[in-house]
């Protein structure tokens, strides 16, 4: 009976082993665990046969089968386990699955689905089936999936969907099809950019785009845009192109688009535009083309609402020719080759450049070697003006209204010798940029002409100050041309003088002038009197002084109750400014100087207030700063550079970290000094001792003598 079992038994099994070699898919039905077993149950079928050795055949046949489970049940048991994938995260009816790997929709997702998210997916066929089967989408984002095929009228039936990003795939695949994507019925948003398409490949899916309101098309290979290409989409507001290669606009490609207001049409290969007329249009944005020439259609009937166009980074030598009726307001010229302000090289010309709304004007980065104060006379509004990096070797406003409401005017980096402002002029004046030219001398009252001036930058000039009494209105300077007076401009609160070759800085230089931040950096050699800055006590914040090859600060910082910031980087101090008052200082760097010790109670004023210090890059002494050591190691104060603080120590050839010091270090370095004074102690003591003994002796015995019979 038993035999009978074992036999049927083996004839499962047998008929098992001809079903996986006629069926591999059979072994993606069993587990790991189910194998196993078969192997184990085998191996003891195996070991029972060995009990009767006339069932050989038998058994060779179960050691095959059992051979055959195992090697099965080791390849799937260490084969790696399908990948489970994170769940898509479900935000009532907002369904956000992106980079997870997905060919498609997950199943499952709950009805009404409003916003799906397959960015950054696997997606590559985009039909009914890869979305599921949800219609009533309004936000479709598959930005940056490999999708190259769409299913014509997908969308037809999607009266909901109002945006849908397809950005960064591969539709110049489906694009050669020439077949149309169909109506995108209620679509208000597409995005197309990064797809690789050329021209004539948007138009199919533009053709029939009723609601289509705002349309990217950026980094394609778009080479010209052609009269009908949006003639589908007559509602877009805005249309971005930029970064393609567009060489050609044919005539009346954007007449058809009533409410289009913005088009971005920068970094392409534009070389000129003729007769602009899009009258409706508030924002163009040309900057980064090839343009050598701009006209717009010039009629007194003519009323555009251009708010804001940019031309920047082209190759323009003239000044764009703009329609005498506009209100625009910003408008960038810089980085082209402009020469002069004539819009085609010709003098009459400047009498059409009539800009009574602009707000914003930047010409900087060109070539420009003057600029005439009538150019100015049309510009009623202008607050911002930006010439920098140019050739102009002088500068004047003299008329009252000319720039009347400017509050920014940047000349930095041109040529200036001379600048004049006429009495009452630029009273709306607060920023003044001056930097990088050849000033050596301003006006002595043309900062107190400003009467709303915060800030004033004239770094990298050649200029000298002039001293100053602090109840006087006029320098008292020898010579009076060579010098610029700082005292009492009302309302200057930022000043930067870095970079100027000052030789000294005189007493009251600021008398009456409340600055909050005056930058003396980069002046090598400046010797600066005790008193240079008296009247800045309660008013200055930040002081930088870095870079100007000091040995010693004479002036008495501990006055200015104030100040939170120092920066007194790269001189050459070899004593920390003495601070004999209670300090407010917030922030101090002391980097790059020759500081080996640092006054001990200097560091423990300072340290009611401090926060942040640097100090790298001082040969400071190990065992003679027990202040900065206890401010390093104990206190709050942040030392950001900490790594790069070391010191010095006898014992130790290279630097140490400040960090790594303990106190047996120091006290070690110490060590024979007190080994000596505590032998000659001893030596003292056993002298003394010595003497004392004979001195009792010598007593003793006179005692003896005085009562001996």
């Amino acid at each position: 009976m038993e035999k009978l079992k074992y036999r049927t038994f083996v004839f499962f099994i047998l008929s098992l082993r001809l079903n996986i070699f006629h069926s591999i898919n059979f072994m993606l039905f069993l587990s790991p665990v189910v194998l196993c077993f078969f192997c184990v149950f085998s191996a003891g079928i195996s070991g029972a046969a060995c009990l009767w050795p006339h069932q050989l055949t038998s058994t060779m046949v179960t050691f095959q089968l059992f051979f055959l489970l195992f090697v099965s049940c080791t390849a799937v048991a260490s084969a790696r386990p399908p990948r489970h994938l994170p769940p898509c995260q479900v935000v009532q009816l907002d369904v956000f699955c992106s980079n997870l790997s997905l060919r498609g929709a997950p199943v499952n997702l709950p009805d009404g689905v409003q916003t799906l998210d397959l960015s950054r997916n696997q997606v590559q066929n985009l039909t009914q089936e890869t979305l599921g089967y949800h219609t009533g989408l309004r936000h479709l984002n598959l930005h940056s999936n490999k999708i190259h095929f769409v299913q014509p009228g997908l969308f037809e039936d999607m009266t909901d969907l109002r945006v849908l990003d397809l950005s960064r795939n591969h539709l110049n695949v489906f694009g050669l099809s020439k077949i149309s994507v169909g109506t995108l019925t209620a679509v208000e948003s597409l995005d197309l950019s990064n797809n690789g398409l050329y021209t004539d490949m948007s138009d199919y899916f533009l053709a029939d785009s009723p609601s289509l309101a705002n349309l990217s098309l950026n980094g394609n290979s778009i080479t010209k845009i052609a009269q009908n290409t949006f003639s589908g989409s007559l509602s877009l507001r805005t249309i971005s192109l930029h970064n393609n290669v567009i060489m050609e606009i044919e005539d009346g490609a954007f007449d058809s688009l009533d409410h289009l207001t913005e088009l971005d049409l920068s970094k392409n290969s534009i070389t000129c535009i003729t007769d602009f007329n899009l009258f409706n249009l508030r924002v163009l944005n040309l900057s980064k083309n090839s343009m050598e020439l701009f006209h717009s259609a010039q009629s007194a009937n003519l009323n555009y609402k251009l708010l804001s166009l940019d031309l920047s980074e082209n190759k323009m030598h003239y000044f764009p020719l703009l329609p005498l009726n506009n209100v625009l307001e910003h408008l960038d010229v810089s980085r082209n080759r402009l020469q002069s302000i004539n819009v085609t090289g010709r003098t009459e010309k400047k009498a059409n450049l009539i800009f009574n709304h602009l707000r914003y004007l930047d010409m900087s980065y060109n070539q420009l070697k003057s600029i005439p104060e009538c150019f100015f006379y049309c510009m009623r509004s202008l607050e911002v003006l930006n010439v920098s990096n140019n050739c102009i070797g002088s500068f004047s406003v003299s008329h009252q209204e000319v720039l009347k409401r400017v509050k920014i005017i940047n000349l930095g980096h041109n040529a200036l010798q001379s600048l004049t402002f006429g009495e009452n002029t630029l009273q709306s004046l607060e920023k003044l940029f001056l930097q990088g030219n050849d000033l050596t001398t301003l006006d002595h009252q043309i900062l107190r002409r400003l009467p709303g001036i915060k800030h004033l930058e004239l770094q990298q000039n050649d200029l000298e100050i002039c001293v100053s009494e602090p109840n006087r209105d006029e320098p008292t300077h020898q010579n009076n041309q060579d010098c610029v007076s700082f005292t009492s401009v009302p309302n200057l609160r930022f000043l930067n003088l870095s970079d100027n070759n000052l030789r000294s800085l005189p007493a009251n230089a600021f008398a009456n002038t409340p600055l909050r931040l005056l930058d003396l950096s980069l002046n090598p050699g400046l010797d600066m009197d005790k008193d240079s800055l008296s009247g800045l006590e309660r008013s200055l914040v930040h002081l930088l002084l870095k870079e100007n090859n000091i040995s010693s600060l004479n002036t008495d910082l501990s006055s200015l109750r104030s100040l939170k910031h120092v920066d007194l980087s790269t001189n050459q101090l070899t004593a920390i400014p003495t601070w004999d008052k209670e300090s407010s200082i917030e922030s101090l760097n002391l980097q790059n100087n020759n500081l080996v010790t640092l006054e001990h109670s200097t560091m423990l004023t300072l340290e009611r207030s401090l926060k942040t210090l640097y100090m790298g890059s001082n040969p400071l002494s190990c065992c003679s700063n027990v202040g900065f050591l206890h401010m390093v190691q104990h206190s709050a104060v942040v030392v950001p550079d900490i790594e790069t603080v070391t010191c010095v120590h006898e014992e130790y050839s290279e630097p140490v970290n400040i960090e790594k010091v303990t106190e047996e270090m120091c006290h070690g370095a110490n060590g024979p000094n007190y080994t000596i004074v505590i032998v000659v102690a001893f030596l003292v003591a056993v002298i003394v001792s010595g003497l004392l003994v004979r001195y009792c002796r010598s007593r003793k015995r006179k005692n003896s003598r005085s009562f001996s019979a």
